[in-house]
């Protein structure tokens, strides 16, 4: 129909071209594009490469499911594990670098990692932040105000490979372990979805978790470069910084907070975990995840204004330590001041003697002399 409609544009006077027709194939088109699955909003880099997932959402198969949601929420800076293992279900284990939780809900599984985010296939966002709240909260250790999220979907047919296709994780076929000893601890009695895939999965999630958590970084980098914005405007106004030393290293001091999560803890953005050196396939569903979400980028991109602003705040220091050393300069010469007038007090009188006494005194000190 809207081929339809392009040609008569064509090949039809404006004139004889009415509007109740122009009306009709602008239905016709509105219609065709409701016919096609809507997208989560957009909240990651993945929506820029959203389109190729539309051949997969437009053309159900029979061995195909419905659509379902990926969700990551952050919520905190880290998880306390000792708290967090006695209020998980029964059948919960520790999968390698997280904690499974193999059925949630009516249908859904959960990844918790100790970075302070999670990942939930199969449930809803209001069931995510239930979990969170219930679960999640009295083990948290900086808790965030206003929680970070991804958001992706999920299908699987057994008759695709394994694989993220735009916005649209497939989890279809999968190779063998190299290592049995990679799978989970004890298979459960009741999961949600097929333990076939549960690596796959593991590994899209350690990518996605990885992703949020980077987010909690950015934003908080983001709020700490605003609080310090005006810095090199009051400098180059006032000849003054506009905060004082003692202000000035605290700032520093966030900031060797902020390098240090993003280059040095456990669960850095740049090292590959030591579970995907013996799994060749799980290292490809986990960086295929990271590339897609630009996490190596944004990391080189994080650091880089760390870089700036440390500088920044670097020369502000130095400046306030010359200026300091300079007022005590000052004090110094002021208390030699101070010293030289009470020498002149107590010294003076016998000094002005010495210096213009009479001569009478004169003769008196040569001939006691002699």
């Amino acid at each position: 129909m809207n081929a339809l409609c392009r040609v008569l544009r064509r090949s039809t006077p404006s004139s004889v071209l009415r509007r109740p027709f122009i009306a009709s194939c602008s239905r016709a088109f509105s219609t065709e594009s409701d016919t096609l699955k809507q997208k989560p909003k957009a909240s990651t880099p993945l929506r820029r490469t959203a389109s190729d997932s539309l051949p997969i959402r437009s053309n159900p198969t029979p061995t195909r499911s419905p659509i379902r949601p990926v969700l990551t929420l952050a919520t905190a800076e880290r998880y306390l594990p000792t708290r967090l293992r006695p209020r998980l279900t029964p059948d919960s284990q520790k999968l390698h670098d997280a904690w499974w939780i193999p059925r949630w809900g009516q249908d859904g599984e959960i990844f918790v990692f100790g970075n302070g985010s999670f990942v939930c296939w199969g449930l809803s966002e209001d069931e995510a932040r239930q979990f969170a709240k219930d679960i999640l909260a009295p083990c948290e250790v900086g808790s965030l105000q206003d929680p970070e999220t991804e958001e992706l979907e999920f299908v699987t047919d057994p008759n695709e490979k394994t694989r993220i296709q735009g916005d649209l994780i497939i989890l279809g076929r999968v190779a063998q372990l190299q290592d049995p000893c990679n799978a989970a601890s004890f298979p459960p009695s009741n999961p949600s979805l097929d333990t076939t895939t549960l690596l796959a999965r593991y590994a899209y999630s350690q990518a996605l978790s990885r992703s949020t958590a980077l987010s909690v970084l950015e934003e908080s980098l983001e709020a700490y470069l605003l609080s310090v914005a005006q810095l090199p405007h009051s400098l180059e106004k006032t000849g003054k910084p506009g905060l004082g030393r003692q202000d000035l290293i605290k700032k520093l001091g966030v900031l060797m907070k902020f390098r240090q999560g993003l280059n040095l803890n456990r669960e850095n953005f740049s090292d590959t975990p030591d579970l995907y050196w013996t799994e060749p396939e799980l290292e490809s569903f986990f960086k295929s995840m990271t590339t897609a979400l630009e996490v190596k980028a944004r990391t080189h991109a994080v650091n880089e204004k760390i870089t700036y602003a440390t500088e920044v705040q670097s020369t502000l220091r130095q400046l306030l330590t010359e200026s300091s050393a300079h007022r005590m300069e000052l004090v110094i010469i002021a208390l030699i001041a101070v010293e030289v007038i009470i020498a002149l007090i107590r010294e003076g009188p016998e000094l002005y003697r010495m210096a213009f006494g009479s001569p009478k005194e004169k003769d008196f000190d040569a001939i006691k002399s002699h």
